[in-house]
């Protein structure tokens, strides 16, 4: 599969890591341009490229920057995606840390929807709560008792299959969230927000989540 990661901070990098390994085509992209990606392409031989060219042939997009750039991301970013393609949003809000005061998160749009709203595309919300690390250190294979799942939320059908699919290749359970209007179940300090337990945890933890942002994610 051809996958472009827009992002190559500790999620980026490590999804390149094994996304490659695991033999996909993948090219990825930071803001700093592809010359600063030279040993995680020696490393990988992953593709290094610019923003621009990243979604170029896509099969899977996974966007993994901080939320206040999404806007930056250039105009016609999925032109030469192709057809039925994913987008991956590993995004989260942290107003008092790094993202400053989005007014329309703070009245209570989810995060991966005002994504969706800037980027113009559907999105997956999936590996927001996930430790990078775990990426490389934790997967196991399917059936095993101690595999860690992921949740996985979005409105589109074949594109969160797609994203389930391939976090199943990666190692990982997942349990479906629900629609992007149910992603705030996942958002931080959620009970699922960095969870490591399975299934049956992560589909509890879901369910027990409050749609009230807590204090300390708000601006």
């Amino acid at each position: 599969m051809r996958i472009g990661i827009i992002g190559a901070g500790n999620i980026g990098g490590n999804l390149t890591r094994r996304l490659t390994a695991l033999g996909h085509d993948v090219s990825v992209a930071n803001s700093r341009g592809p010359h600063t990606l030279t040993a995680l392409a020696e490393e990988t031989g992953a593709t290094p490229v610019t923003v621009a060219e990243a979604a170029r042939g896509a099969e899977v997009v996974v966007v993994t920057i901080p939320l206040k750039n999404i806007p930056d991301l250039p105009s016609g970013l999925f032109d030469g995606a192709a057809d039925g393609f994913a987008v991956i949003d590993t995004g989260n809000y942290y107003p008092k840390e790094r993202d400053g005061r989005i007014e329309a998160i703070e009245n209570g749009l989810p995060e991966s929807r005002w994504t969706e709203q800037h980027i113009g595309h559907p999105v997956i919300k999936a590996f927001n709560g996930t430790y990078a690390q775990d990426i490389l250190d934790k997967p196991l294979p399917a059936g095993d008792p101690d595999r860690l799942a992921l949740p996985v939320a979005g409105d589109d059908r074949t594109a969160k299959r797609t994203v389930r699919d391939l976090i199943d290749a990666l190692g990982f359970d997942t349990v479906d969230a629900g629609g992007i209007d149910d992603s705030w179940r996942q958002q931080p300090d959620t009970p699922v927000y960095g969870l490591r337990a399975g299934t049956a945890e992560v589909t509890k933890a879901l369910a027990t989540a409050s749609p009230e942002r807590p204090e300390n994610f708000r601006a």
